[in-house]
């Protein structure tokens, strides 16, 4: 089985900062696509931002220069690092990764289990 978790939200005043920190465990043998996906309340879940293998990345219009995704391949970790926060990213972010693992040898889908961002003054 794979797990991600994620790690790095909470409470930050408008205008700050936080990284999100999501880790992949279990029997991998590579992972393609990461990503942040977030969503609130009566809402669906939205991009927010997606990195390949291969390091390309693209982002929701919403957070473009404000938000950074990165990884960390050797340690199976997807980062996103958002600064100048709105009260407006106020949401549960989940992680997101492309798996292929030895029993199927296909690209499989996993998320964790979402951590809480909450901007406000």
């Amino acid at each position: 089985q794979v797990q991600l978790v994620e790690s790095g939200g909470g409470l930050v005043q408008p205008g700050g900062s936080l990284r999100l920190s999501c880790a992949a465990s279990g029997i991998i043998v590579s992972i393609n696509r990461m990503g942040w996906y977030r969503q609130a309340p009566v809402k669906q879940r939205e991009l927010v931002a997606t990195i390949s293998s291969g390091g390309i990345t693209n982002y929701a219009d919403s957070v473009k220069g404000r938000f950074t995704i990165s990884r960390e391949n050797g340690k199976n970790t997807v980062y996103l690092q958002m600064n100048s926060l709105k009260p407006e990213d106020t949401d549960v972010y989940y992680c997101n990764a492309g798996v292929i693992t030895p029993s199927s040898w296909r690209v499989a889908d996993y998320w964790g289990q979402g951590t809480q961002v909450t901007v406000s003054s």
